[in-house]
């Protein structure tokens, strides 16, 4: 009865795990959502993940990087080349209208001030279908979807929090767009959440592009390390920060999606004995912290940093006040002699002479 009662259990818990996160574990993702390599260390929890991760990586896709995602993920600089794709190439069969989308880069000197497409996908006629513009002159980012109505929804986040996303370091930056939600998330922080009207699926005849600037359409100067998207709007959440940290998280074998990760099947028996605890650590890096160490040798002196930006005009200032009278200046030298000018215009008649005098004659 015993051994009956524990099975019960078991099953029970088994069933449960992936209801944690609103998530069935008889829910299949479609024909539109291949399985997807992720490394484990991304989430803070193998319990707060689904069974089965599916999605793509732009990354692979735009042929940035090829094969498996691992421990040490590289850095590419952009800005060579336009990187534009047939979208029917990303997306074979379509992209659903709920999903995540989470990227790390980070902007650069020339163009930290730049308006540019983090990502677009626009149709054959040239409509955009959906969009994120990074803009950062204003430090602001846009989103753009097309509604069930064929219409285009806007939403512009201009939380002060953003601002750090310019300052020329690494940030991840996380978007789950659900069917009437959307979330933005910078650094594993939510930023901001809004209520939207219901979006529409993609259509694939068109074309698809990453790092293009709005202007002209020139790639943008900007450092990536990652672009996923994932068919589950929840797992933007799940994710933490980890290739942000110093030190970094250890790093787990890979994680393809087929099959239960192993440290479910691990603590399930555990979880038969005792409460299930969540740990509110985004990042799972060791553990206890030691006694203070010695005083490190002095560093050699940083490479000088890049110029800094031009600054903003001054304010104009107040009117001065009228200066005092000056000193009479020294007698200036004698000039030289002109030359000799044009003949003049003849006179005026003069007056009459007097009268003469009458002379005797001979």
């Amino acid at each position: 009865m015993m051994c009956v009662l524990r099975w019960t259990a078991f099953l029970w818990t088994l069933n449960s795990i992936p209801g944690s996160v609103g998530m069935a574990v008889n829910e299949q993702a479609d024909d539109s959502c291949p399985p997807l390599s992720v490394e484990d260390h991304r989430f803070s929890d193998a319990l707060d993940r689904p069974l089965q991760i599916t999605g793509f990586d732009l990354t692979e896709k735009f042929l940035l990087r090829k094969g498996t995602i691992m421990e040490d993920l590289p850095s590419f600089r952009l800005g060579s080349s336009p990187l534009i794709k047939p979208t029917i190439s990303i997306f074979p069969n379509g992209l659903s209208s709920e999903y995540s989308f989470v990227t790390i880069f980070r902007v650069r000197r020339t163009t930290k001030k730049d308006r540019w497409y983090l990502w677009q996908i626009f149709d054959q006629s040239g409509g955009s279908q959906v969009s994120v513009v990074v803009d950062g002159n204003k430090k602001v980012l846009e989103l753009s979807f097309q509604g069930v109505l064929k219409n285009t929804l806007r939403y512009t986040f201009k939380s002060r929090d953003l601002h750090g996303l310019f300052d020329r370091q690494w940030h991840k930056l996380s978007i789950s767009l659900q069917s009437n939600m959307v979330s933005l998330y910078m650094d594993c922080k939510l930023i901001e959440r809004r209520l939207t009207d219901e979006k529409d699926g993609i259509d694939p005849s068109g074309k698809t592009l990453i790092t293009t600037r709005m202007e002209d359409g020139r790639p943008v100067d900007v450092e990536v390390r990652q672009i996923l998207i994932y068919c589950d709007p929840y797992m933007a959440e799940m994710e933490n920060c980890c290739e942000l940290v110093q030190p970094k998280c250890e790093a787990k074998k890979t994680f393809n999606g087929t099959a239960p990760p192993p440290l479910v099947t691990q603590q399930l028996p555990q979880m038969l004995s005792q409460p299930v605890s969540h740990s509110n650590d985004r990042c799972h890096c060791p553990g206890e912290k030691g006694d203070v160490g010695l005083p490190g040798v002095v560093g050699l002196p940083g490479e000088k940093g890049d110029k800094g930006d031009k600054g903003d005009s001054g304010e104009v200032g107040p009117t001065g006040n009228p200066g005092h009278k000056g000193e009479p200046g020294s007698e200036g030298q004698t000039g030289i002699d002109g030359e000799k000018g044009l003949k003049g215009d003849p006179g005026p008649v003069g007056p009459t002479g007097p009268k003469g005098n009458k002379t005797a004659e001979a």
